[in-house]
């Protein structure tokens, strides 16, 4: 039996569809019954993420099959005259997890990183999900502990923005 053939490459408009429907997977995956449709997701795509070209994306395919993706984005200022890319999401279909889809993704980044100038690869990974932890522990990541994350949501976000 052959081995099924992974392809990863940047999205592009054309793959609007399984954007929706790999963002939706995410959803179902991190908030459950609570994630919005799958109908609130394609126009989500659309509108907020295709058209506002807000962050890039690497979509992996299994055989032509959208399998799975990484959000990025490359963020100025960083040492030296280079830029960071950070990655916000990584995500592989649960059927296709084990196959080596969040290492080729993770790959494929730190090669565009490489081509674009940027000096370092950056994510944050959540510390009650020891699955990803151990996975970038085990392609070397280094973690860094002189950071700490910050974040506004809710009241909090509506009050700093209304107070200039």
């Amino acid at each position: 039996m052959r081995e099924p053939k992974l392809r990863i490459r940047l999205a592009e408009a054309s793959d609007e569809a399984a954007l929706a429907a790999l963002f939706h997977a995410v959803d179902l995956h991190y908030w459950g019954s609570a994630a919005p449709s799958r109908e609130a997701m394609a126009e989500h795509v659309r509108c907020n993420i295709l058209g506002a070209r807000s962050c890039e994306i690497a979509i992996a395919a299994l055989d032509g099959r959208p399998v799975g993706l990484a959000t990025f984005a490359v963020l100025y200022p960083a040492p030296g005259l280079a830029g960071q890319l950070f990655m916000k999401d990584l995500f592989a279909l649960a059927e296709a997890r084990g196959r080596g889809i969040g290492q080729a993704l993770m790959a494929f980044l730190a090669k565009l990183a490489i081509d674009r100038g940027c000096s370092r690869f950056d994510w944050t990974a959540e510390t009650d999900n020891p699955e990803a932890l151990a996975f970038y522990d085990r392609l070397g990541a280094r973690r860094v502990a002189d950071k700490v994350y910050y974040r506004f949501e809710g009241e909090a976000l509506t009050a700093l923005a209304s107070n200039p």
